[in-house]
């Protein structure tokens, strides 16, 4: 057991996790309630690391990152260090490709929120972000969980975005997911395995979580 890729696996997922939630809830709260005609425009954006191969994303995402590509330039402007094969390059292509997984059930649990009781909330002069605050975010709450659950799995098993942004540096950009591949290729069953099995009991165990609360709150059969 590769534990010290599983530690960066966790580490990646939980920022992951806590940025797109960040940049996730804003995005699914417009797409929920503007009326803007080109809205699918944004929609499609947002859902398109959803059916790109992980290796084709990868790869934009890599020239995008890289010297002479515009984000790439732009942070060794201000940091004075290339992206591509890092821990930051990793997680900004963790999120993007992680993003519909947080943004969709995002949007679903807002959008199934009664516009009456946030247009009630306007019209007697509470403003649109105490109305999300106190309003639309607490009924929200079980998508929004599901969203922060499903983009911490789906990034904790990423392997071809990370492979092709990352490569395979141990303690940098080695995942767990990747050290289960070099298992795989080294023919060492035992150790991969062994892996496989603690991320599925990990997997088990946070859906367990997730519909026991969903059942506390009265939201499952």
């Amino acid at each position: 057991m590769d534990w010290q890729a599983f530690w960066l696996s966790v580490r990646l997922s939980l920022l992951t996790s806590l940025i797109l939630v960040v940049i996730g809830l804003p995005l699914a709260w417009w797409l929920s309630v503007t009326r803007i005609r080109w809205k699918f425009l944004i929609e499609a954006v947002v859902a398109l690391p959803l059916i790109l191969p992980p290796t084709v994303l990868g790869f934009y995402i890599l020239m995008a990152i890289g010297p002479q590509g515009t984000l790439g330039s732009i942070w060794n402007d201000l940091f004075g260090s290339a992206l591509p094969f890092t821990f930051h390059g990793v997680l900004i292509a963790s999120i993007l490709y992680s993003l519909p997984f947080a943004v969709q059930p995002f949007t679903a649990a807002i959008a199934s929120v009664d516009r009456n009781l946030m247009e009630s909330a306007w019209c007697s002069g509470v403003g649109r972000l105490q109305t999300f605050l106190r309003i639309t975010l607490p009924l929200a709450t079980p998508g929004v969980i599901a969203g922060i659950v499903l983009s911490f799995a789906h990034t904790l098993g990423e392997f071809g975005v990370v492979m092709m942004v990352g490569g395979n540096l141990p303690g940098q950009t080695r995942t767990i997911s990747i050290a289960i591949y070099d298992n795989v290729q080294a023919m060492d069953y035992s150790a991969a395995g062994q892996t496989s099995l603690i991320l599925l009991a990990i997997s088990f165990v946070i859906l367990l979580g997730v519909y026991g609360l969903q059942r506390k709150l009265g939201l499952g059969r």
